[in-house]
């Protein structure tokens, strides 16, 4: 029996990438011959991590096919008419209309990928979904095979390495706020440089934003957050671009509050990247976030800037409140470790197998 893993897309850094690599890793451990399947493989990957698509070959009844669901892609369509059993993974899809006016392309992708989403509902066998959140829109979709939640798998010995120097330098002698994501609308940078703005004229001239995500120059929207900064005449707001991973751990490294204004999100993987290092989050109520936080960090209902300011302020001085927000992640964290993740998975597949002899 083959347990096979298919991906649109597989790249180095990506969440979804990283947790396709992940799961091969304890499917590979159950004792299953298993591979990687994608449309596309970005460099520094190669064969050795994923074969394209095509060369799947033939499927036996027996065999599982995983396909990891996250944007637009023929795969979705295709997957119907594969001859084994079939799971799908849903990592979530941002709805299409956060784009209209910003990017056409993206959002002719999204809309292309719910309605693959949609058209799997009942075509599939099993779905495992990164969140509650998740879990609820495959129902709203009209999904009812069986439907059970498994939390993205995060390479954490990753983030125990070196932070690069550099960036620690940037960082220092400034209080520093960050948020990690993609340059994108339903992101909702502008609200994080809204509350900054505030935040550094009413509480601390001596704050540093530090947005981490990748942005092409030509994009509508990072040209709209670049106006707005300069309207705002607003100083020390860094866009990292897409940059190395010690950059990145640098940065957390050296953050003092985490700032999510995010109004759709799957999982956020961010939001436990700030848990490995002990930086209190501050975010937005909105999609999979409460999921992931559960009673962690400080969680917003009203995003008015003035009062977001204040939030910043408080948990920066407030030293009982820092370690109160502080322990909370830490005991949240426990529940995202590999070995954790890894025993649900492997209870989720073996499950499966066996109701479906």
């Amino acid at each position: 029996m083959r347990v096979i893993q298919l991906i649109s897309t597989i790249a180095f850094g990506d969440a979804v990438s990283n947790d396709t690599l992940a799961l091969q890793d304890v499917i590979k451990s159950m004792g299953y011959t298993t591979r990687i399947y994608a449309e596309s493989v970005v460099s520094p990957y190669d064969s050795k991590i994923a074969l394209p698509v095509e060369e799947i070959g033939e499927l036996s009844k027996d065999d599982i096919a995983i396909y990891h669901l996250s944007t637009g892609s023929q795969l979705s369509f295709d997957f119907a008419d594969y001859k084994c059993r079939k799971i799908v993974v849903y990592h979530n899809i941002t709805p299409p209309e956060f784009f209209e006016g910003n990017n056409q392309y993206i959002k002719g992708i999204n809309k292309w990928g719910l309605e693959g989403a949609a058209f799997l509902k009942d075509k599939v066998d099993y779905c495992l979904a990164d969140s509650e959140f998740n879990r609820q829109n495959l129902i709203d979709m009209g999904y009812t095979c069986p439907i059970d939640v498994l939390p993205i798998v995060i390479p954490m010995k990753d983030y125990k390495k070196k932070p690069n120097k550099w960036a620690l330098k940037e960082c220092s002698g400034y209080t520093n706020i960050m948020f990690t994501g993609r340059i994108a609308p339903n992101k909702k940078q502008e609200d994080v440089i809204a509350a900054f703005y505030y935040y550094k004229k009413l509480y601390n001239p001596d704050a540093k934003l530090i947005l981490a995500g990748s942005y092409k120059p030509e994009d509508i929207y990072y040209q709209r957050l670049i106006k707005y900064i300069r309207r705002l005449a607003i100083r020390d707001v860094t866009f990292t671009g897409h940059t190395k991973f010690n950059y990145i751990l640098g940065y957390y490294k050296s953050a003092d509050v985490f700032l999510c204004m995010s109004e759709h999100e799957g999982f956020c993987v961010p939001l436990v990247e700030a848990m490995m290092f002990d930086v209190p989050v501050i975010a937005y109520d909105s999609t999979a976030i409460p999921g992931t936080l559960n009673g962690s960090g400080i969680l917003l209902e009203d995003k008015d800037p003035v009062f977001v300011a204040g939030c910043i302020d408080r948990v920066v001085r407030d030293k009982n409140l820092r370690q109160q927000m502080i322990e909370g992640e830490r005991k949240r964290l426990k529940d995202f470790e590999y070995d954790s993740i890894a025993a649900m998975f492997k209870n989720y597949l073996n499950a499966f197998i066996n109701r479906t002899k």
